[in-house]
């Protein structure tokens, strides 16, 4: 089970893109949060929507200071027809990410119950990084539904940032 407690550092996260480049959480610049955002992969009718639904808001995350990236323990083939079939042209991907490393974050891991699922992945999570790489909050799920939506996040920075409200459940 995952270490990583609210206000407390993340571990490093590095990770291939589907445009051939690689993504570090070190390299960060954000204003006031990093989303990252864990989903099942391909082969995840639920995921197909809550990615494209996150493609749509970009702009939204990008107005509150908040960077932005989607990851999957896909191939790249895989990552690349994901993209290619939601209609992701914006929204950064990641791919590849080793169980092993999404279990230093917490994430829940599945095998695969039909032929259209890769062996072994990881199930949801969502997690706000602040600027100094500690985790602000997280949310982490171990079957493919009830995630946080969107809209609730972008609330709840909103409410966050003029607050200035502390990360909680740090005890």
């Amino acid at each position: 089970m995952s270490t990583v407690k609210p206000r407390a550092p993340v571990p490093a996260l590095e990770v291939a893109l589907t445009d051939g480049s690689t993504w570090k959480l070190s390299e960060q610049q954000s204003e006031h949060f990093t989303m990252i955002v864990f989903y099942r992969g391909l082969h995840c009718p639920v995921c197909k929507i809550y990615i494209r639904e996150l493609e749509g808001r970009l702009n939204e995350f990008a107005a509150r200071g908040v960077n932005v990236i989607a990851i999957s323990s896909d191939t790249p083939e895989r990552a690349q027809q994901s993209c290619s079939e939601w209609g992701l042209t914006n929204l950064t991907i990641g791919h590849g990410f080793p169980i092993v490393r999404a279990r230093d974050w917490g994430l829940f891991v599945s095998h695969a119950i039909k032929d259209t699922e890769s062996d072994e992945f990881f199930e949801p999570g969502l997690f706000l990084i602040k600027p100094d790489r500690t985790l602000y909050a997280s949310s982490i799920n171990s079957m493919p539904f009830a995630r946080p939506h969107f809209g609730d996040v972008l609330n709840a920075i909103d409410f966050v940032v003029k607050n200035d409200y502390p990360a909680r459940g740090e005890v």
